[in-house]
């Protein structure tokens, strides 16, 4: 027997046969074609224009994020000054395949250098590329296999539109050598609630046919499993299946400490499934699908429709909303589209609203008349509104008292830059309250960007450094009798959700697939419990080591 480590998404547990996922095909032999320049270049916008289809048909069956994901890459295979450069290739003489490949490969490496939202859409050209090519060829992209029975995938890692379309039927786990807790996989995985162990480096010696135990809980994948091993995860698993079917009951711990769990969402469309998996209500409402892709920024009366909606579907619960999170990272004409040579850093969130006010106070009047228009139906919800990218008291005043002015009564900010929690004690003095972005704040703790793959070991918020700092926050809260929230990736890990708790977290919000887990994890646990681990996460060297103080004090307290 082995165990292979890793991170684990969420806390299922999966047994079963492995099934490789094919390696990407060969680089196209750069040689001279035998037709025209002409020709190929027709071949190769047939090809572009074919994938471009395909990847927005899957979009449109996967829905969710998938469906914003594909659509994002069905753009790359459009994208004219990519068309331009495998023109220009086919014109020496090349190979529709092969301008095709080099023509990628060299906006790959130019926007990964560029990192941030561009980096992100790097990783997916070659995905792209792939398809592309393989259809010049005539034979199928690399894609999930089906060895026509339910099988353990285990790949390199996967793209967005195979992920997107798994059969859940048949794919028992995922297991990838690359990636972590926020790589596409690992989100999509959380979303469609699929047991995954992610960055499982040792996963490259796995074959074809050999049974293995994917347990997310532990971040393990073990071979060749004893029977009593195998019996014990089928357990496990249908004892998960079980709580998950319960009717959900509010977020507590074991000593009746209410922890109330809350959704991430990006649309109000989303709110009938959130509460059918148990959300009380949204953390973290995004408001950028108003605004991305638009020439000018949306008028008062679309935005107020869309909150009303959103509002009347949490009616009687706390929603927080977020306002507009872009910049730089993520470029609008009409608020900041100057290019920076490190967007993370630049003007983005707070800093680009507060330079274009008039886009600020718009949100805030729209949000605070949906407010009044809901409650004056009966369908009010209890709304608070926070601003992303907050940096220094200053700004955590202004927009305060900006919010405050506009008729917003709960205001509030984001900690997700370190300055942010190194002043806690004194930002908190001048907001409602806080909410901790965990993915950034990692990101910027850790000087790791957040979607750059030869980083991705950094970006890890059970860093005790990430931590510290959450309790920095967590403190200034409890000394202040200031709510204090998490709405990162973090939360919807339950072991960390419970060490969140411990270091002061009120409210968790998480990807509603992730709430079941999380809900039976701290229902195992006293607020006690929950300090003596993030005491012995704390007290850690590194994010692995973290990560198993914290998992050793949690098994203590469970078996006591």
């Amino acid at each position: 027997m082995t165990t292979l480590t890793g991170t684990g998404i969420g806390l299922g547990v999966a047994a079963g046969p492995v099934a490789r996922m094919a390696d990407p095909l060969p680089a196209p032999a750069d040689e001279p074609s035998a037709l025209s320049p002409d020709a190929e270049r027709e071949r190769a916008h047939t090809a572009l224009e074919a994938v471009a289809r395909e990847l927005e048909a899957r979009g449109e069956k996967a829905g969710g994020l998938a469906q914003e994901v594909l659509e994002a890459q069905a753009m790359m295979a459009e994208d004219p000054s990519l068309a331009d450069e495998i023109d220009a290739r086919t014109t020496t003489g090349k190979t529709a395949e092969r301008a095709v490949h080099e023509a990628f490969g060299s906006f790959r490496e130019t926007l990964q250098a560029m990192g941030g939202y561009l980096g992100e859409r790097a990783a997916d050209l070659d995905d792209v590329a792939g398809r592309v090519i393989a259809r010049l060829r005539g034979v199928p992209a690399p894609g999930v296999p089906d060895p026509g029975h339910p099988f353990v995938l285990v790949a390199r890692d996967l793209a967005p539109a195979d992920t997107a379309l798994l059969d859940l039927d048949n794919v028992l786990a995922l297991v990838t050598t690359d990636g972590g807790p926020t790589s596409h996989t690992a989100i999509l995985a959380r979303e469609k609630s699929i047991v995954a162990v992610v960055g499982a480096a040792g996963a490259t010696a796995l074959v074809d046919g050999e049974t293995v135990i994917v347990d997310a809980a532990a971040g393990a994948v073990i071979t060749q499993p004893s029977a009593d091993q195998l019996a014990d995860a089928t357990r496990r698993a249908a004892d998960r299946a079980a709580a998950a079917s319960a009717p959900p009951t509010p977020g507590a711990l074991a000593d009746g400490t209410a922890v109330p769990l809350l959704a991430n969402l990006g649309k109000p469309g989303d709110a009938d499934a959130a509460r059918a998996l148990g959300a009380e209500g949204v953390g973290l409402f995004r408001t950028e699908f108003l605004f991305l892709n638009a020439e000018k920024a949306p008028s008062v009366a679309a935005q107020r429709a869309e909150y009303e909606t959103l509002l009347a579907g949490f009616c009687g619960m706390k929603v927080v909303v977020r306002l507009l999170d872009a910049g730089a990272d993520k470029p609008l004409a009409f608020l900041n589209d100057a290019d920076e040579e490190n967007p993370a850093l630049g003007v983005r969130g707070l800093r680009a609203l507060r330079a274009h006010e008039q886009v600020l106070r718009d949100q805030l009047t729209a949000l605070a008349e949906a407010d009044e228009a809901t409650r004056g139906r009966g369908q009010g919800a209890d709304l608070w509104v926070m601003a992303p990218m907050v940096a220094t008291v200053d700004e955590a005043q202004y927009i305060t008292d900006l919010a405050h002015e506009h008729g917003i009564r709960t205001a509030g900010v984001m900690v997700e830059i370190p300055a942010a929690a190194l002043l806690a004690d004194r930002m908190l003095a001048v907001t409602d309250f806080a909410s901790i972005g965990t993915n950034d704040l990692t990101q910027y703790t850790m000087a790791a960007d957040r979607v750059l793959g030869s980083v991705a070991s950094y970006q890890d918020p059970w860093h005790p450094a990430v931590l510290r700092l959450v309790g920095e926050v967590g403190a200034a809260g409890r000394a202040q009798s200031t709510p204090v929230g998490i709405c990162g990736e973090a939360a919807a890990d339950p072991l960390l959700a419970l060490v969140l708790v411990g270091l002061g977290a009120t409210t968790l919000s998480m990807a509603p697939a992730a709430l079941a887990d999380v809900r039976a994890l701290l229902a195992q646990h006293t607020l006690d419990d929950a300090r003596r681990a993030a005491e012995a996460a704390l007290a850690a060297t590194d994010a692995a080591a973290a990560r198993a103080a914290a998992r050793a004090a949690a098994s203590r307290t469970t078996a006591a």
